[in-house]
C-alpha cells in the first residue's frame, strides 16, 4: 500500500497556529504607527499620514481575519488595543506636536497629554464592554473609535495637504479645538456607528465591489483629498448616528413595555 499522503493547509487545526497571522498583522500596524511618528520628526508629514492610514486599515483587518479562521485569542485582543493605543494615540498626538502644536508651548504639549490619556480611557472602557451579551447596541460605539479619533485630530493637517485650504484657515486656533472636540467625543457615550454588522444583500454585491475600488483608486490618485472628505462625512454622520440610536431606543422601549403589558394581562 502506498503511504497516504498529508494534505497541504494553509490553516492549521491547531488554534495556536491560527492566531499567528491576525497578531503578526497587528505587530506590523505597530510597527508602521511608530514609523509614522519617524517620518513627522524627519517633517514628511505626507507620508506620516499615509503611515496612519495603513494602521487603520490593518486595524480593520486582523479583527475580521482573526473571526474568520477562527484565531481570536485574548492575548490579540489585548495586543490590538496596545496597538490602537500607539498608531491612533501617541502617534497622531506627536504628529500634529511636530507641525502645529510645538508652536502653542506648554498648552500645545498639555492638549497632546489630554488627547492621549482620553484614547488609553477609551480603550479600557471598550475592552471592559466588549465582554457584554450581544444586543442591537452592538451596531453602535459609546464614543468615536480610536482609530476614527487618530484622523479627526489630523484633519486639520490634511486639509493643510489637500488644497482644500481656500481661505487660509488659523490653525493656531482650529488644531486646539479639534483636540478638545475629539478627546471629548473619545470618552463620551455619543453613540456612533460600528459598521460592524451591516448586511449587503447579494444582489448590490457588485455595486459594493465598484465603489471599494473606486474609491481605493480615488485614495491613491487624490489622497489627501479622498481622506479630507471621508474626514467631513463622517463628522456629517455623527448627528445622524445619535437621532438614529435614540430612535432604535426608544423603539426598543416600547416593545418591552408592551412585553410587561402582555404578560400582565396573561397573570
Amino acid at each position: 500500500m502506498e503511504p497516504q499522503k498529508k494534505k497541504f493547509k494553509i490553516v492549521s487545526d491547531k488554534k495556536s497556529a491560527r492566531v499567528i497571522l491576525p497578531n503578526m498583522l497587528t505587530l506590523i500596524g505597530v510597527c508602521i504607527g511608530l514609523t509614522s511618528i519617524r517620518f513627522a520628526l524627519d517633517g514628511r508629514f505626507e507620508l506620516a499620514i499615509i503611515a496612519i492610514i495603513f494602521a487603520a486599515l490593518i486595524d480593520g483587518l486582523d479583527g475580521r481575519i482573526a473571526r474568520l479562521i477562527k484565531g481570536t485569542s485574548k492575548v490579540g485582543k489585548e495586543l490590538d488595543s496596545l496597538t490602537d493605543m500607539i498608531s491612533f494615540g501617541v502617534a497622531p498626538a506627536f504628529i500634529m506636536f511636530f507641525w502645529k502644536l510645538n508652536t502653542l508651548g506648554r498648552f500645545g504639549w498639555l492638549l497632546c497629554l489630554v488627547y492621549v490619556i482620553c484614547v488609553a480611557l477609551r480603550l479600557a472602557r471598550f475592552n471592559v464592554n466588549s465582554n457584554q451579551e450581544p444586543s442591537w447596541r452592538d451596531n453602535f460605539f459609546e464614543g468615536v473609535p480610536s482609530p476614527a479619533g487618530g484622523i479627526l485630530v489630523l484633519t486639520p493637517l490634511i486639509i493643510s495637504l489637500s488644497g482644500f485650504d481656500f481661505y487660509q484657515l488659523n490653525y493656531d486656533v482650529i488644531v486646539p479645538i479639534f483636540f478638545i472636540t475629539t478627546s471629548f467625543l473619545l470618552i463620551s457615550k455619543f453613540p456612533t456607528y460600528s459598521f460592524k454588522k451591516i448586511v449587503i444583500p447579494r444582489r448590490t454585491t457588485i455595486f459594493l465591489l465598484f465603489s471599494i475600488v473606486l474609491f481605493f483608486g480615488l485614495l491613491l490618485i487624490y489622497t489627501f483629498n479622498v481622506i479630507a472628505i471621508s474626514a467631513v462625512i463622517y463628522l456629517l454622520l455623527l448627528p445622524i448616528s445619535f437621532i438614529h440610536y435614540q430612535k432604535i431606543k426608544k423603539q426598543h422601549e416600547n416593545d418591552r413595555i408592551q412585553d410587561d403589558d402582555d404578560l400582565e394581562d396573561v397573570l
